[in-house]
This record gives C-alpha cells, structure tokens and sequence, in this order.
C-alpha cells in the first residue's frame, strides 16, 4: 500500500444519498444503528490501483432499504455475470444495470462502470458504462478493467452502492457466431456483500448462486491473509447466503 486513490467516500444516513460526499463538519454525521452506511475507497498499490463501494446496516434495515438494495444487487449481478460479443460499447450494457431499477420505477443519475488505471488515475478511459452515448464510444475490450458500480439514492435519507474493480476477458461460449470473440467480466474486487440488507425473495437461483459463488471466490483468496477475529469475520460474512439470512438450520426447514 502506497496510498489512497481518491479521497474516501464516506456518507451516514442522508449523507450517503449525496453520490460524491465529502465530510464537513456541519453536515457530517456520528455512525450508528438506524441507517445505511456508504463507504466508496480504494488504494494504490505498486500491484495496481483498487476501488470499491459497500453499503452496510449497523443495525436492523427497513424493508423498502432491503428492497432498493436488493435491486441494486441484482443490477449489479445482471452486469458482472453477462457475455456480451467483442465491439459491444459501454453505453449498450449500461441498461443490464438498470433493469431491475426501472422495474420498480428507481433510478440512478451516474454512470455505471469507469475504467481503473494501474497506479495511475482510478477514474480512466477509454471505455465507460453509461446511460448516455458518447461519439466516439469506444468498445470494451478484453484486457480491459471497468468498475461495476450501480446505486440508488433517496434525498434526505440513505444512499446505496455496490461497487466492483472488474477484468474484462474472453468468455467460454459454445459457439462463436461468424467468428465471433465474446467477453465477459471477472470482478477482482474481494470483499463481502452483507447478508442483511438482501430480501433473498427478490433474488432468482442464478442470481443467489452468483453471490454465493463471489463469497466464496472471497474466502478462498483473502482467509489466507487474516487470522483471529479478522478471519471469523470473513467466514460468517461468506458462507451461502441462505445460511446468513435464516441460520445455520435453514436446510433443514427447507427439507
């Protein structure tokens, strides 16, 4: 670790509805139990630059903030999982993102997905994910990293983000149309995404399978590097999401 990429991200409660927020001492806000936390950070590293955004609860969240985070999620989901053909532009996957937004008449008003430069600038072309066309738009291309970063904000009240460094590389297809190369995302980020604010209602079996795999991806890579309480930690936050939901008895109940 070298040194912050950006300056933090850090927003409580309404403080998290403000997309770039930057603590003041007239508005910043003590961190408790009956609101979401925004946290966006990211590092240099001599390895590379990170970036990445979680929204957690201290406490017990409402049902509409399980359900706005749940669509967030799956959002989320619907644009690291997908195989798109080489050529394909940013601003033609940014609705993957949103669909499950619009769904439920939500929206975001930022873009989706950014380019991360290696030790360089942590926002970095050419490539975007956006709701709007750029001329020229240049395609994503294998090789390439993006941020995968979809949110929702209510004004005076709470903000949610999940957000991603992905590599974009040659997908495994059972066919190649005309010759065709297609590519899909691989997230390099690695950290948990709680359990709590997700209504497992929303989620379809792929979509819990996605999570659970991602979680398990987590453990695997970073319990090596952690011990004691640090270790415990990652080990409940990444075992199947139907276990952190409903408890260790959920097979049973469902059985």
């Amino acid at each position: 670790f070298v040194s912050p990429s950006f300056d933090t991200i850090s927003g409580y409660g309404e403080n998290g509805a403000v997309i770039h927020y930057s603590p003041d001492p007239d508005t910043c806000a003590r961190i408790g139990t009956d609101a979401l936390y925004l946290v966006d950070s990211g590092g240099q590293y001599r390895e590379g630059t990170t970036d990445i955004t979680r929204t957690v609860h201290f406490g017990e969240p409402t049902e509409h903030e399980k359900q706005c985070f749940t669509r967030v999620l799956k959002g989320h989901i619907a644009l690291s999982s997908c195989v798109f053909p080489a050529g394909t532009t940013g601003h033609m996957l940014d609705l993957l993102a949103r669909t499950p937004l619009w769904a439920a008449g939500l929206d975001y008003r930022h873009g989706t997905g950014h380019g991360v430069g290696a030790f360089l600038c942590v926002h970095e072309g050419p490539q975007l994910i956006s709701y709007y066309a750029r001329d020229p738009d240049p395609p994503i291309r294998a090789g390439m990293t993006s941020s995968i970063e979809p949110g929702y904000y209510e004004d005076g009240k709470f903000g949610i983000r999940i957000e991603n460094v992905a590599i974009v590389k040659e997908a495994s297809t059972d066919f190649k149309f005309q010759g065709t190369e297609f590519l899909c995302f691989e997230p390099i980020a690695l950290c948990p995404i709680q359990a709590k604010l997700i209504d497992l209602s929303l989620l379809l079996p792929d979509e819990v399978r996605w999570v659970d795999d991602y979680h398990q991806v987590v453990w695997d890579r970073v319990s090596p590097l952690l011990s004691g309480d640090d270790l415990a930690w990652l080990k409940a936050n990444t075992r199947p999401l139907v276990f952190q939901i409903f408890g260790e008895d959920a097979m049973e109940q469902t059985t």
